[in-house]
């Protein structure tokens, strides 16, 4: 039986913070898998609030959830075609400090005929991410798949990790999850929110 997979470590400390009812944000929905699986979580109470600067990844995003809302099981859904780190404006004054996850998963949108030049930036993404610490309730959690192995990845990845780092410890907690044997191996961050910013 081999270790979970980054992604799977990311969902796991997501799934144990988040609640039937919460409001969470998908930063990046690419494919929507991420989405759909947050969706889930909250059900039909909860909110869920997506970003990608794709067209395409909100399509294939509604496409993912179009079974959740002929079931009866779509929460409320607000995407947004545009930056992540822009989600501190288009987030409503009424969630903020209110958010139980924030799920980012970095790089370029998965797929066949996907345009692999269009990656996420180390500037964007950071100040999504302190963003997100803002938006997060204390005990809420930001949860990110960085993926070193393409071009400007690694870059994108040791910012991320130097920010994470540099958290002071009564703001967050943070974790890593990575195999040690291969730098350029996809792994995952973990950070949980501790107080009120």
């Amino acid at each position: 039986m081999g270790f979970l997979s980054v992604i799977g470590a990311a969902h796991g400390w997501v799934r144990e913070r988040v609640q039937p009812g919460d409001a969470v944000i998908d930063a990046t929905l690419g494919g929507g898998a991420d989405a759909r699986f947050l969706a889930e979580l909250v059900g039909p109470r909860g909110k869920l609030i997506g970003f990608d600067v794709q067209g395409d990844a909100i399509r294939r995003t509604e496409e993912r959830l179009a079974p959740l809302g002929d079931s009866g099981k779509l929460p409320a859904v607000s995407l947004h075609l545009r930056s992540h780190a822009e989600m501190g404006m288009a987030v409503p004054d009424g969630d903020r400090g209110r958010i139980a996850a924030v799920l980012f998963n970095l790089g370029y949108l998965p797929g066949e005929g996907s345009d692999r030049s269009i990656v996420t930036q180390p500037a964007s993404t950071l100040a999504a991410m302190e963003a997100a610490m803002e938006l997060l309730r204390p005990g809420g959690v930001l949860a990110c798949v960085l993926y070193p192995g393409h071009p400007g990845g690694e870059a994108e990845a040791d910012a991320v990790l130097a920010w994470a780092s540099a958290l002071p410890s009564g703001r967050a907690q943070t974790v890593l999850y990575r195999m040690a044997q291969k730098r350029s191996a996809p792994y995952a961050l973990g950070i949980e929110k501790r107080q009120l910013t």
